[in-house]
Protein backbone atom coordinates (compact mmCIF):
# COMPACT_ATOMS: atom_id res chain seq x y z
CA UNK A 1 0.00 0.00 0.00
CA UNK A 2 1.70 3.18 -1.17
CA UNK A 3 -0.66 5.37 0.87
CA UNK A 4 0.13 3.49 4.09
CA UNK A 5 3.87 3.74 3.45
CA UNK A 6 3.60 7.48 2.85
CA UNK A 7 1.53 7.97 6.01
CA UNK A 8 4.07 5.88 7.94
CA UNK A 9 6.80 8.27 6.77
CA UNK A 10 4.83 11.23 8.14
CA UNK A 11 4.10 9.44 11.42
CA UNK A 12 1.18 9.32 13.85
CA UNK A 13 -0.17 12.80 13.11
CA UNK A 14 -0.74 11.80 9.48
CA UNK A 15 -2.66 8.68 10.55
CA UNK A 16 -4.78 10.73 12.95
CA UNK A 17 -5.53 13.21 10.17
CA UNK A 18 -6.47 10.34 7.84
CA UNK A 19 -8.88 8.96 10.44
CA UNK A 20 -10.49 12.36 11.03
CA UNK A 21 -10.78 13.05 7.29
CA UNK A 22 -12.23 9.59 6.77
CA UNK A 23 -14.95 10.28 9.33
CA UNK A 24 -15.63 13.68 7.77
CA UNK A 25 -15.97 12.30 4.23
CA UNK A 26 -17.95 9.15 5.00
CA UNK A 27 -18.06 7.61 8.46
CA UNK A 28 -17.42 3.97 7.35
CA UNK A 29 -14.14 5.10 5.76
CA UNK A 30 -13.08 6.65 9.06
CA UNK A 31 -14.12 3.54 10.93
CA UNK A 32 -12.18 1.25 8.59
CA UNK A 33 -9.13 3.51 8.82
CA UNK A 34 -9.34 3.48 12.61
CA UNK A 35 -9.64 -0.32 12.68
CA UNK A 36 -6.66 -0.64 10.33
CA UNK A 37 -4.51 1.71 12.41
CA UNK A 38 -5.34 -0.03 15.67
CA UNK A 39 -5.05 -3.52 14.19
CA UNK A 40 -1.69 -2.86 12.57
CA UNK A 41 -0.20 -1.39 15.75
CA UNK A 42 0.65 1.92 14.11
CA UNK A 43 -0.59 3.88 17.12
CA UNK A 44 1.32 1.91 19.71
CA UNK A 45 -1.56 -0.52 20.11
CA UNK A 46 0.46 -3.46 18.81
CA UNK A 47 -0.47 -5.70 21.73
CA UNK A 48 -4.01 -5.76 20.34
CA UNK A 49 -2.93 -6.78 16.83
CA UNK A 50 -2.74 -10.52 17.50
CA UNK A 51 -6.30 -10.63 18.83
CA UNK A 52 -7.56 -8.27 16.14
CA UNK A 53 -6.11 -10.28 13.29
CA UNK A 54 -7.34 -13.59 14.65
CA UNK A 55 -10.68 -13.03 12.89
CA UNK A 56 -9.04 -11.86 9.70
CA UNK A 57 -6.45 -14.42 8.63
CA UNK A 58 -6.20 -13.04 5.11
CA UNK A 59 -5.11 -9.66 6.45
CA UNK A 60 -2.57 -11.30 8.72
CA UNK A 61 -1.15 -13.31 5.80
CA UNK A 62 -0.82 -10.07 3.87
CA UNK A 63 1.49 -8.77 6.57
CA UNK A 64 3.49 -11.97 6.44
CA UNK A 65 4.06 -11.52 2.69
CA UNK A 66 5.00 -7.86 2.91
CA UNK A 67 6.78 -7.94 6.24
CA UNK A 68 6.11 -5.84 9.29
CA UNK A 69 6.11 -2.08 8.74
CA UNK A 70 9.18 -1.49 10.92
CA UNK A 71 11.21 -4.08 8.98
CA UNK A 72 11.10 -2.01 5.82
CA UNK A 73 12.78 0.95 7.49
CA UNK A 74 16.50 0.80 8.01
CA UNK A 75 18.00 2.07 11.23
CA UNK A 76 21.10 3.13 9.34
CA UNK A 77 23.15 0.43 11.04
CA UNK A 78 23.41 -2.74 8.97
CA UNK A 79 24.57 -4.88 11.90
CA UNK A 80 21.61 -3.81 14.02
CA UNK A 81 19.17 -4.33 11.14
CA UNK A 82 20.50 -7.86 10.63
CA UNK A 83 20.27 -8.59 14.37
CA UNK A 84 16.71 -7.22 14.49
CA UNK A 85 15.62 -9.29 11.49
CA UNK A 86 17.18 -12.47 12.92
CA UNK A 87 15.54 -11.84 16.30
CA UNK A 88 12.13 -11.23 14.74
CA UNK A 89 12.50 -14.39 12.63
CA UNK A 90 13.44 -16.38 15.74
CA UNK A 91 10.44 -15.00 17.63
CA UNK A 92 8.10 -15.85 14.75
CA UNK A 93 9.49 -19.40 14.71
CA UNK A 94 9.02 -19.69 18.49
CA UNK A 95 5.46 -18.40 18.18
CA UNK A 96 4.71 -21.04 15.53
CA UNK A 97 6.23 -23.77 17.71
CA UNK A 98 4.14 -22.59 20.67
CA UNK A 99 0.95 -22.58 18.59
CA UNK A 100 1.74 -26.12 17.45
CA UNK A 101 2.32 -27.13 21.09
CA UNK A 102 -1.04 -25.63 22.11
CA UNK A 103 -2.76 -27.47 19.26
CA UNK A 104 -1.26 -30.75 20.46
CA UNK A 105 -2.41 -30.03 24.03
CA UNK A 106 -5.95 -29.27 22.85
CA UNK A 107 -6.02 -32.45 20.78
CA UNK A 108 -4.79 -34.54 23.74
CA UNK A 109 -7.42 -32.99 26.02
CA UNK A 110 -10.15 -33.60 23.45
CA UNK A 111 -9.04 -37.21 23.01
CA UNK A 112 -9.00 -37.79 26.78
CA UNK A 113 -12.50 -36.35 27.15
CA UNK A 114 -13.79 -38.40 24.23
CA UNK A 115 -12.21 -41.60 25.56
CA UNK A 116 -13.77 -40.91 28.97
CA UNK A 117 -17.19 -40.38 27.36
CA UNK A 118 -16.90 -43.60 25.38
CA UNK A 119 -15.84 -45.56 28.48
CA UNK A 120 -18.80 -44.21 30.47
CA UNK A 121 -21.15 -44.98 27.61
CA UNK A 122 -19.81 -48.53 27.35
CA UNK A 123 -20.31 -49.11 31.08
CA UNK A 124 -23.76 -47.50 31.16
CA UNK A 125 -25.53 -48.14 27.84
CA UNK A 126 -28.47 -45.84 27.15
CA UNK A 127 -31.87 -47.27 28.09
CA UNK A 128 -33.90 -48.38 25.12
CA UNK A 129 -36.93 -46.34 24.28
CA UNK A 130 -40.28 -48.15 24.61
CA UNK A 131 -41.81 -49.04 21.27
CA UNK A 132 -45.24 -47.49 20.59
CA UNK A 133 -48.08 -49.35 18.85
Amino acid sequence: MAVAAKLDEWGKPAWIAAIVLGFMVFWPIGLLTLAYVIGSGRMGCGHHRADFSRWNKGWQKGWARGGWPHQSRSSGNAAFDEYRNETLKRLEDEEQEFRTFLDRLRMAKDKTEFDQFMAERKNNPPAEMPQGN
